[in-house]
């Protein structure tokens, strides 16, 4: 019975959060789902993946919708035994994206009862976690593998704690290892490595309390937990870790082997991505106390700013019509940091901050010196090139650092840190004297308001100018960007005054418990709604009930045009290239066809590089390779028309020469001016260059074409049939994408060597005669990666039954 009753508290707690994500995101009960800008991309990239799938009940993990075709290991593969997915999925048991919701609850409530802090504080800095706006915003876009990761990282700390700092090693080492497998499983390497930056922190904090006490013994245990849990937590998600790290380096995160930019410049920049790609959304230092106050530097590029604006009154004095007015008012770029684009602030929460700065003062723990350091250091690393001498330090010196963009995201470790010392203040300062409450009050309520206060004094030193400024002043003229910038200024101090006043309210609630006017739990009760409350509001001006729309919209985001219908009615097997300026970046054409464009963080460097060097400077030749038979382009009234290209080489064809070079460089130059249907150009310096015919290597091939065809006969993602009939030998080029990890050539059943030719594409000595070619995508990683898995599961298993027969026998005795 007691048992039950300590659970109680808990279980109550787990409802709430059920209950209270479910309601925020009520239109899920109604069968509507949020448009998420990046799901709608990641939905064209894997629609053929998806529908290959649906029917034939199997993974093709290899997509030809998109750059002319790539692995789909980052776009939701699905790998045998892998059962830590299905756990996962168990868990997150909600709708989407309450499920997330939930998560982001649970896995820091968790951390906090590790932490000893009381089951009511721990609801409320759950809640605080979970609310915080920029965890909110980052599922109304649909960073959904994001989000999955946060939500695990509190889990896999509270287990970290529980063998570090409590030395529960078979409870804490469980709990570490299925947090950490769930959390590599979440697939955002990013973010996982953001949090073992952080635990990079933790663990130094204890081996130097371990090297002070000369407590050596439980360091050993520690390292020897966490050892094991994450061999088993890396192991069962072997395929998953493996086939992202081979296909990294044929993406754009991994080095170049040109030594010339497009424009003709020498390439200095080998590792993948460049400086400014890497630190484009750095966050701006005085920025930074948006943390605590949300809009003072505008809020986000789309803000609705009421009627009650400048701006709308601008706008009105133009004799524009009210509803007019009430509809331009509604989605303005506000924001006037130094980020290219902020669809929200990444805002913590006065009344957290305010608590936050009460536990320096108040908590004796130690501990709290590791979750400040976190939240000081992720905050300098998010400020990118606005503190570049850290900055560069981690790129140039620190591993994987410089593999990542968007350096500002570091902050979900800040927002972590900063809940949880909120918390702990709030449980500390009820423990002190009330001599020590007064004192810790006053003080921390003076650095806070203090920090707002010196904002608002400097006020007038800031130039309120956005950077998209002078594009709308072009349009719209300098009276336009003058009510802009009132309403930016009217923002700024609007904030200020509003983190103010919910300080001070924590203030007053805090003094009343002092005075007895009011109980210690229901003083808890008030400044937890008032939390929470603080950053609901603040969350809903960015994403509400109208995000939401019908699951039909979602599932089918992209709608077909005349000009798709016309172009799908033919049934060869060819490529589409729609031109605009974010070709690379845009997946729509995906969705019907198969495009050389795309949208992906990891696109294969190769077709980059092809669109970089060749495509954009118009060398129709490389158009061709690829099997472009459709071009979508805009004409001079705006309107989308295809345009048949008859000269596109087709899906295979024999050339009469092959060309050697010596360079990836040279390789590159060829294409400028090669003939694709006749030459072949061949790089013997490449990895892949090995040959059975060493001879090819030395003198370039000649071969003849006058009777010899080539035809494609099947199609599927991951295999493909052709027949070719020569009398001659010949050498063939396939207008598939070369991806040496995975694609076996066949000749009449037999397995034979193909090899990388111009630049990009598939290359095939075939003898003379009558022949069946196919080529098969039999990834081996997937088959290692897998049997690795189920072997680690099985070692999972067996760690949770000794686990849990070893803890019964020990509480027995």
């Amino acid at each position: 019975m007691n048992k039950l009753q300590r659970f109680y508290p808990h279980a109550l707690a787990i409802f709430a959060f059920v209950l209270v994500s479910v309601i925020y995101f009520y239109p899920i009960l109604q069968g509507k789902q949020i448009l998420q800008s990046d799901i709608v991309q990641y939905t064209a990239m894997a629609k053929e993946q998806n529908d290959f799938r649906a029917e034939n009940n199997t993974e093709p993990y290899w997509t030809n919708s998109a750059f002319g075709g790539m692995p789909t290991y980052q776009l939701g593969a699905k790998y045998p035994h892998n059962y830590i997915k299905k756990i996962d999925e168990l868990i997150r048991f909600l709708p989407r994206p309450a499920d997330y919701m939930f998560l982001y609850f649970f896995g820091f409530y968790i951390l906090l009862l590790v932490l000893k802090v009381n089951p009511l504080k721990a609801f409320f800095g759950a809640l605080a976690f979970g609310f915080s706006t920029y965890l909110i915003i980052i599922l109304g876009v649909g960073h959904n593998a994001k989000a999955h990761a946060i939500a695990y990282m509190p889990l896999v700390i509270a287990g970290v704690l529980l063998v570090l700092q409590q030395r529960k090693y078979i409870l804490g080492g469980l709990l570490t290892l299925f947090a950490a497998a769930l959390e590599i499983n979440a697939n955002h390497p990013q973010m996982t490595y953001y949090l073992l930056i952080f635990l990079l922190i933790v663990l130094v904090y204890f081996v130097y309390k371990a090297i002070k006490y000369k407590e050596f013994k439980p360091l050993l245990y520690s390292f020897a937990t966490f050892a094991i849990a994450g061999l088993f937590a890396v192991g069962t998600n072997a395929t998953s870790l493996m086939a992202t790290s081979e296909y990294a380096k044929e993406s754009t995160r991994g080095k170049s082997q040109l030594t010339y930019n497009p424009d003709g410049t020498k390439n200095t920049n080998f590792g993948g991505m460049t400086y400014d790609y890497i630190t484009e959304y750095s966050y701006g230092i005085v920025e930074s106390f948006n943390l605590i106050s949300p809009r003072i530097f505008g809020g986000s590029n789309n803000e609705n700013l009421g009627t009650n604006s400048a701006m709308y009154e601008y706008v009105i004095a133009q004799n524009v019509p009210e509803d007019q007015a009430k509809e331009i008012v509604k989605g303005l770029p506000t924001y006037w940091g130094d980020q290219p684009i902020v669809a929200a602030p990444a805002y913590i929460g006065a009344v957290v901050f305010f608590l936050a700065v009460i536990a320096l003062f108040c908590d004796k723990r130690k501990i709290k010196y590791v979750f400040l350091v976190g939240a000081i250091v992720t905050l300098l690393l998010s400020w990118g090139k606005n503190f570049s001498l850290l900055t560069d330090f981690f790129i140039n010196f620190v591993p994987m650092y410089d593999k990542f963009r968007a350096v500002s995201s570091i902050q979900v470790i800040l927002e972590i840190c900063m809940p949880v010392l909120a918390i702990m203040g709030l449980q500390s300062f009820f423990k002190l004297e009330d001599k020590e409450k007064w004192t810790n009050l006053w003080k921390s309520a003076s650095v806070s308001i203090g920090i707002l206060a010196l904002l608002f004094v400097f006020k007038g030193s800031f130039s309120f100018a956005g950077g998209s400024d002078r594009y709308l002043a072009e349009s719209y003229g300098p009276e336009f960007i003058d009510a802009l910038k009132l309403d930016r200024k009217t923002m700024f101090s609007a904030d200020l005054l509003r983190s103010s006043f919910l300080i001070l309210m924590a203030f007053g609630v805090l003094w009343f418990s002092i005075k007895n006017t009011i109980s210690h739990k229901v003083a808890v009760i008030i400044v937890g709604i008032i939390m929470i409350s603080d950053l609901f509001f603040i969350d809903k001006n960015y994403l509400n009930n109208s995000s939401f729309v019908s699951k039909q919209e979602v599932e089918q985001p992209i709608q077909e045009t005349e000009l798709d219908a016309s172009i799908l009615k033919d049934k060869s097997y060819y490529r589409v290239f729609e031109v605009s300026q974010n070709v690379m970046s845009d997946p729509r054409a995906s969705y019907f066809h198969k495009s050389i464009g795309g949208y992906s963080a990891v696109k294969p460097k190769r077709m980059q590089d092809l669109f970089d060097y060749q495509i954009a400077k118009n060398n129709m030749e490389v158009v061709n390779m690829l099997n472009v038979k459709y071009l979508i382009q805009t004409n001079e009234k705006g309107e989308k028309i295809a345009i048949h290209n008859t000269q596109a080489n087709g899906n295979a064809w024999f050339v009469k020469e092959v060309k050697f070079v010596n360079s990836a460089d040279a390789e590159m130059k060829a294409l400028d001016k090669l003939e694709t249907k006749n030459v072949a150009i061949r790089n013997k310096t490449s990895e892949d260059a090995f040959n059975f015919n060493k001879l090819s290597l030395v003198k370039d091939e000649i071969y003849k074409t006058e009777d010899a065809t080539i035809k494609l006969t099947s199609y599927e993602p991951n295999d493909l049939k052709y027949v070719s009939n020569n009398t001659n030998n010949g050498y063939a080029v396939f207008s598939e994408m070369y991806y040496k990890n995975g694609w076996n050539a066949y000749i009449d059943g037999k397995i034979t060597y193909h090899e990388r030719v111009d630049y990009a594409l598939r290359g095939l000595r075939i003898p003379a005669g009558k022949h069946t070619i196919e080529f098969k995508f039999e990834p081996q990683v997937v088959k290692t990666g897998s049997m690795i898995s189920l072997i680690s599961f099985i070692g999972i298993l067996l760690l949770l039954g000794g686990g849990i027969y070893y803890e019964t026998k020990r509480k027995k005795v």
